[in-house]
């Protein structure tokens, strides 16, 4: 629940900032969605909104991979959720959601403003990592400005213990990739240090077999260089 306090006189609505974050399959939406219901219920009226990348289970809901939804504002950036609601249901909101909040270039500026000054309590819920393991867009900028941070875990695809990371298991090597369990697993960290071994044990024998199929030419070229080889025919 926002507090209200008094500067030089004035009222000043104070927000809050929450921050659910973890890899893959470990609930972020899921908890969200508990948090926003719960508000919801409590009278707060409340607002969900996500990226317009993902596409993956409705335009128009906030969907876990267990099939709970909730009805959402889907935008490609935070600025224009104002504008699109309109002043006056603006300052109804109390609560607003966000999920998938790696994919909002423009996170920090707009939870800053709705908690700072608009005295909106924002759920923010995200990948704090990518595969690679680096700071995913600007969750974790949000960390020095939040009120509390739960950090979530999921389950070990390959052992069954406590997942922090998300592994990727295909080629593609941009940060944004949009996928489900067809793309991505949670693992622990042995499991994840062991496929990134792994990787680079197949790229090096990659490229080991690419100079032995080319050394045979090589040797060939250089045979003609030096006179050695009149034709290929001897």
């Amino acid at each position: 629940m926002a507090a209200s306090t008094s500067i030089n006189g004035g009222r000043c609505e104070a927000g809050e900032v929450h921050v659910i974050i973890g890899p893959m399959f470990a609930g972020k939406t899921t908890d969200l969605l508990r948090r926003i219901e719960s508000e919801s219920s409590s009278g707060r009226n409340v607002a969900m909104i996500k990226s317009s990348k993902d596409t993956r289970y409705a335009n128009d809901s906030v969907v876990t991979h267990d099939g709970l939804k909730f009805p959402c504002w889907s935008l490609p950036d935070l600025t224009s959720f104002h504008h699109k609601l309109g002043d006056d249901e603006y300052h109804k909101l109390d609560v607003i959601g966000i999920d998938e909040a790696q994919f909002f270039e423009d996170l920090y500026e707009f939870c800053c403003k709705a908690a700072d000054h608009d005295g909106k309590t924002v759920i923010v819920a995200g990948l704090d990592g990518d595969y690679l393991r680096r700071s995913f867009g600007s969750v974790l900028d949000l960390i020095p400005l939040a009120d509390t941070v739960t950090k979530l875990t999921a389950r070990c695809e390959l052992c069954g213990k406590r997942a922090f990371f998300t592994l990727r298991k295909t080629a593609e090597t941009q940060t944004e990739l949009i996928g489900g369990s067809d793309v991505y697993m949670p693992v622990c960290r042995q499991h994840y240090v062991c496929y990134q071994l792994y990787e680079e044990f197949k790229q090096k024998r990659k490229a080991e077999l690419a100079i032995q199929q080319k050394v045979p030419t090589l040797v060939v070229r250089l045979l003609f260089t030096h006179g050695k080889v009149n034709s290929l025919d001897g």
